[in-house]
């Protein structure tokens, strides 16, 4: 009897034991799944990891349990522990729609999670749904826009009509994180909710950490927006994460209580901004078609007329040379005029001149360059091609041949013809192989007489 009664005593023993291993197996796991159930991390791996059991360690553990006693109370802490090289920085914040009491269990778990999961590296931030924690051994107080999309295991669906539903989360959200930066009352924290039918809706939340400025919390929450059509702009929701600052949206309502901005979708403005924009494009665009038309019919205009000018003005050059004059020379080497000074065709010339060759070519001057020719009858000439950088006006070069017909001088050589054509000016002289290139090269008012 007595042996049966220490044997069940032993059995008993023995099953309590078990349960208790069982039961303190059970809460380590537990425990290590709450501390895997984090949204993400940023383990920075540029420095050296710090040493075990040193001053920085014992610095951070101080943070750490400093931040989990006191953020609870305001939802947002941030503090510095140590001197020196061994100082830490850290800040924790909770999400604003939650009690100090969720506060403090996520900042436990972050805490534990951040120190197991970063394995002694000098700084580090770990994002969790309710919370987050960061600490360096750098000061951080500077805000720089990293975002962090949310973990891609977290499945979401595509969504059925994306730009739908892209329009109204964008929204709401640019609402909502307006709100959260420039109302000091919601400390800036804010949720929305948006219709987009009556069984369907869109809930959002933005959160900015609360040491920075009300324009930095705009311009981080507008980027992390950004973000959120970046990674989440066709599926049925997404979250986006920073240092500074959290944006999510989902098809659910994810947060505790109601709704800080219950919003309404203007489709009647969507669409009447829509029309008046397509207006104002047309009218626009209108307007330049028309600046274009009359541009180019002015311009075409001028052309026409300066083409008429021209035409104009060569006519009336040919007229006045329909009966010019020819330079002869005398036995005493006068030059005296005659009835008749031929305009020469400036393909004749170029066959003469064989196309202005450079085999040909007597001289450059100022004022254009001297080719010799020979023309069919087998005369010679000097053909002066008047250089482009010196053209004149028709009037201008009337009066030069005119001029130069009317010479007399025993050193001044034959004036043959003329020639004009397009943009081709050009004096035809004798050929005169003893007389100096000075007499072709220049013009009649470089020549003293």
């Amino acid at each position: 009897m007595d042996r049966f009664w220490l044997l069940s005593v032993k059995i008993s023993f023995q099953s309590m034991a078990f349960s208790t291993i069982c039961i303190i197996i059970i809460i380590n796991e537990a425990h290590a799944v709450d501390v895997l159930d984090y949204f993400d991390r940023e383990c920075s791996s540029q420095y050296q990891p710090y040493a075990p059991n040193s001053t920085f360690e014992t610095s951070l553990q101080t943070l750490l349990g400093s931040l989990i006693a006191s953020t609870p109370s305001t939802g947002f802490n941030s503090t510095v522990v140590g001197d020196n090289d061994d100082r830490v920085y850290g800040h924790a914040m909770c999400r604003g729609d939650i009690n100090s009491t969720a506060c403090r269990g996520c900042l436990e778990t972050a805490a534990n999670g951040i120190v197991y999961l970063c394995n002694r590296t000098l700084e580090a931030i770990i994002w969790y749904e309710l919370c987050q924690i960061q600490y360096s051994f750098k000061n951080f107080s500077v805000m720089v826009f990293t975002g962090k999309y949310s973990n891609p295991s977290y499945f979401r669906k595509n969504a059925s009509d994306p730009d739908r539903l892209r329009s109204h989360w964008k929204y709401m959200m640019t609402n909502i994180s307006e709100g959260a930066a420039v109302n000091s009352s919601l400390r800036m924290f804010a949720t929305g909710e948006v219709s987009m039918s009556a069984s369907r809706a869109v809930y959002g939340l933005v959160q900015c950490t609360r040491d920075i400025s009300s324009h930095d919390c705009t311009t981080c929450l507008a980027s992390a927006v950004g973000d959120l059509e970046t990674c989440c702009g066709s599926t049925e929701g997404g979250t986006v994460m920073s240092i500074n600052c959290n944006a999510r949206f989902e098809l659910f309502e994810f947060y505790s209580g109601p709704p800080t901005f219950m919003l309404t979708y203007n489709y009647s403005n969507g669409s009447k901004w829509k029309t008046w924009m397509t207006a104002v494009l047309a009218l626009v665009i209108g307007f330049l078609v028309s600046v274009l038309v009359g541009c180019s019919a002015v311009l075409y205009r001028r052309r026409r007329n300066g083409q008429l000018d021209a035409e104009i003005a060569q006519s009336e050059l040919f007229h006045g040379f329909a009966a010019p004059m020819e330079v002869r020379m005398t036995e005493e080497g006068d030059l005296v005029s005659s009835d008749e000074l031929p305009f020469m065709d400036l393909a004749l010339v170029m066959a003469a001149t064989d196309n202005f060759s450079t085999a040909n070519k007597l001289g450059q001057g100022g004022f254009g360059a001297v080719y010799k020719g020979v023309l069919p009858d087998g005369k010679e000439i000097a053909v002066k091609r008047l250089s482009k950088r010196t053209w004149q006006g028709l009037k201008e070069f009337q009066n030069e041949v005119t001029l130069i017909g009317r010479l007399k001088h025993r050193n001044l050589v034959r004036l043959l013809g003329w020639g004009m054509e397009g943009d081709e000016k050009l004096l035809i002289y004798e050929f005169m192989p003893n007389r100096s290139l000075d007499l072709f090269i220049f013009g009649p008012s470089q020549i003293e007489l």
